[in-house]
Parts: structure tokens; sequence; C-alpha cells
């Protein structure tokens, strides 16, 4: 089984995506490590390789490219990325579809905790980013990344922590191979 997680940032996605991984002894794949590598190889900050990204196509496609080459590689992978679940969509490969939300105050902490910074460095940086990522999705793709038809889980995270998260994941999972 394809499982894809997806969500904005802060929102738990690259925890669950290991927890889950862990429980059900499938191979991940972390697009977001992928895309932070790529910054720090060319000495940029997220925030500026996702303005770069913006003037250059070929850094979402080439990522993009990975997401669907892993996906029609495996049947049992587990993709976590932003676009993961449109993009397996768009191309009619099957997956289970998870996407984790949390308010923006719960999410800028987790990111700041993460980061090892303050909450007011980490609110306009994280507002930045996702600014570009909307913007780039709809420019490159039509999609728009607050839209959450694609999903076959939609989960709040707030007042969840991982092994809950990772719990209800799994129940998700579970409850849709039963229908």
């Amino acid at each position: 089984m394809r499982i894809t997680i997806s969500g904005p940032p802060g929102s738990g996605k690259t925890t669950a995506c290991r927890k889950v991984s862990e429980r059900l002894g499938m191979k991940a794949v972390v697009f977001g490590e992928f895309f932070r590598g790529l910054a720090k190889d060319r000495g940029m900050s997220l925030v500026e390789f996702s303005a770069l990204a913006e003037r250059d196509p070929a850094i979402d496609k080439r990522i993009d490219d990975m997401i669907l080459e892993a996906a029609k590689a495996e049947q049992d992978i587990i993709l976590e990325s932003r676009l993961s679940a449109h993009m397996l969509a768009m191309n009619g490969v099957p997956a289970f579809k998870i996407y984790l939300g949390a308010s923006p105050e719960v999410r800028l902490k987790r990111v700041g905790i993460r980061e090892g910074e303050s909450f007011d460095e980490v609110c306009l940086r994280t507002i930045e980013r996702q600014s570009s990522e909307a913007k780039r999705y709809m420019m490159y793709y039509g999609i728009d990344i607050d839209d959450k038809s694609v999903y076959d889980l939609v989960l709040n995270t707030d007042d969840m922590d991982a092994d809950q998260v990772a719990d209800r994941i799994i129940k998700g999972i579970e409850e849709s191979m039963c229908s």
C-alpha cells in the first residue's frame, strides 16, 4: 500500500511518517529533507531557496519527479511531502492520502522548537515559505494546496502527541482496507 502524508510546516508530517514507517515496517521517503538539503547545498535558507524555486521550476519538477518515481517503483512506501497526495492523484497512482493540519500557533511553536528559534523569527519565515509554496503549486500545477478533497484522512494534530497521530493514521488505514 502506498501512503502519502502531507500538511503544512509544523503539522507533524515528518514525525508521523517515521512513526508509521516503523510500526508498519514500510520504507519512508521524506521529501522535505531533500528540499532542505538542496537549499543547504546552495548556502541558502529555506525562504531564499523557495524564492529561487518561484523563478526556477526545475527545482520543484525534480522533487515532484522523484515523488512519482518512488511511488511507481514501490507498492509499499510512505511518501512525505506537501504535494505527494496531489501528484499521485493527478497521475493515477493509487495511495491512501493523509493530510495533517494544526493551528498556526501550534505549528509555529513546533517549527521554532525544531529550528531552535524564537516564535517571531519562525513566524515570518514560515509565512513567507508557505506563501511561496502556494504560489508555486498553483503556478506550476494548478494545485490549490488548501484543497483537501484529494485526501482520504484529514487530522488536526493540535492536541495529539506523535504516538496518537501514528495510532490514528494506522486506524484510518485499517478502516479503509475494511470498507
